[in-house]
């Protein structure tokens, strides 16, 4: 009969059996095996140091890149835009890149006539309804709705009014008037809609640049996305339009007009316009514009045709 003796003098056996296992097993890979992950980790440690020696080295190249751009562009970009008074439009994610855009078309000459932030306010879409009552009693004699979309969307009624504002009329419209101008804009601004850098709007302007950033991100993000393009789309209705910004995520508004065939032809876009590069390239794409009434499309992401325009022959 097997007893607890039993039972206790073979698991005592069994154990033994594998301590002595391992002790030979470890004396015997411990050389070859201790040496192999030695040699691995010691290339791990290699890759990792020149991994980050090279991406040292390409942060260096970009900070290079961006400091030869700035110091650059006060001669790539002397004159081009001398005379020209452009309005300036930013998106509710662009604050952030506006002051280089403004910047940088000073440089070159340019007026600006106005700088508007669109607050996301505008493009709320819960706000369409009061959006299209605002557009309504903001509408001045020589800023009508008249011809103006009649539909139930507030963002595009109140866009294509502010576009209207904001832009030259083609002949015979008559100018917009100066106090018209101020009453519109004080509305906007009034019922927090928009606001306005230094309260002015001098008058109209001759083309547009809407700095735009990354697309929305909460619950509507959708809809708030669709109501930049909007906004970017009547306001090309109204004159020449540039959109300058960062590529990046679903909803970015330079993807939209570049994959919309008929805002492509009309709007210019620059996907780098968060970089000192992209910069001089908006001054640029802001001149073919309202020089040659041509729209093309900057930068290095999808749908970007070249990096800069084709200097003129």
């Amino acid at each position: 009969m097997i007893n607890f003796r039993y039972h206790v003098v073979s698991l005592t056996a069994v154990f033994l059996a594998l301590a002595i296992g391992l002790v030979v097993g470890t004396a015997a890979l411990n050389g070859p095996v201790a040496d192999s992950l030695s040699d691995n980790v010691n290339a791990l440690r290699k890759d990792n140091r020149q991994l980050r020696e090279t991406v040292s080295s390409l942060q260096e190249e970009a900070n290079r890149e961006e400091e030869f751009a700035t110091e650059i562009a006060p001669v790539a970009l002397a004159g081009k835009l001398n005379g020209r008074r452009i309005a300036v439009v930013t998106t509710p994610s662009g604050d952030d890149l506006v002051d280089g855009v403004v910047e940088m078309l000073t440089m070159a000459g340019a007026t600006i006539t106005g700088r508007v932030d669109v607050e996301d306010k505008f493009v709320d879409p819960d706000n369409s309804p009061e959006l299209l009552d605002l557009a309504d009693r903001a509408s001045q004699p020589t800023i009508p709705l008249a011809g103006l979309p009649a539909n139930v969307d507030g963002i595009e009624t109140a866009s294509a009014l502010l576009g209207t504002a904001l832009l030259d009329r083609p002949a015979p419209a008559p100018p917009v008037a100066a106090n018209d101008l101020k009453a519109l804009v004080t509305a906007y601004t009034s019922a927090g809609y928009i606001s306005v850098k230094d309260n002015n709007v001098s008058g109209p302007a001759e083309a547009v640049v809407v700095v735009a950033g990354q697309p929305h991100t909460d619950k509507d993000s959708a809809q708030k996305d669709e109501a930049v393009v909007t906004i970017v789309s009547q306001l090309d209705k109204a004159g020449a339009v540039i959109v300058a910004g960062s590529w990046g995520g679903n909803g970015n508004v330079i993807g939209a007009v570049r994959g919309d065939p008929a805002l492509a032809k009309t709007i210019s876009t620059v996907d780098n316009g968060n970089t000192a590069q992209g910069r001089v390239v908006t001054v640029l794409a802001v001149t073919e514009q309202v020089v040659d009434a041509k729209a093309g499309h900057y930068g290095l992401n999808a749908g970007a045709s070249a990096i800069l325009p084709k200097p003129k022959e």
